[in-house]
């Protein structure tokens, strides 16, 4: 009767760890496509030194209608700020910005960091005999980019 308890035993034990491993490597691509999007929204944020609001608006659309972000798509927050840690995130046209004072600017001069940040919630969930164990955890992946683009309506400051 013993030997019949330990393989039921082992048997429940062994298929917890199938279905901890499965939702690992769902994680895996969550965290993959996560990381791909940072990484892209960081390049974008590099060439003009701020996101543009066409740019944020489609990562996180991509990011919504992705089947594996789907299911906690409300809770997706893209976050981007410069060296001043104010919002870099602005206008599709920089002429908006002419008459503005550095400050009310979202970019700021060639050669400052752009940190882009998307925080997410993944879904780790698990049915065992019909009841269904359900764990969130938080995940975020940040990126610092580098500003390329000289402005000429910013002064340049030569940092000694």
């Amino acid at each position: 009767m013993a030997g019949i308890a330990k393989s039921i035993l082992i048997a429940i034990i062994v298929s917890i760890g199938l279905m901890l491993f499965t939702n690992f490597i769902f994680f895996f691509s969550w965290y993959s496509t996560l990381i791909l999007e940072t990484f892209n929204l960081s390049q974008v944020a590099a060439g003009d030194n701020y996101i543009k609001q066409s740019y944020y608006d489609d990562a996180l659309k991509s990011l919504q209608e992705r089947p594996i972000f789907r299911a906690r798509a409300d809770k997706i927050v893209i976050t981007a700020s410069n060296s001043d840690k104010l919002i870099a995130i602005g206008n599709d046209d920089e002429k908006v910005y002419e008459s503005a004072s550095e400050q009310d600017k979202p970019y700021r001069q060639r050669g400052k960091p752009i940190k882009i940040k998307i925080e997410a919630e993944y879904p780790l969930s698990i049915t065992l005999w019909g009841k269904k164990y359900e764990q969130v955890i938080p995940v975020s992946f940040s990126l610092t980019a580098t500003g390329l683009k000289h402005y000429k309506d910013l002064e340049y400051y030569f940092d000694k």
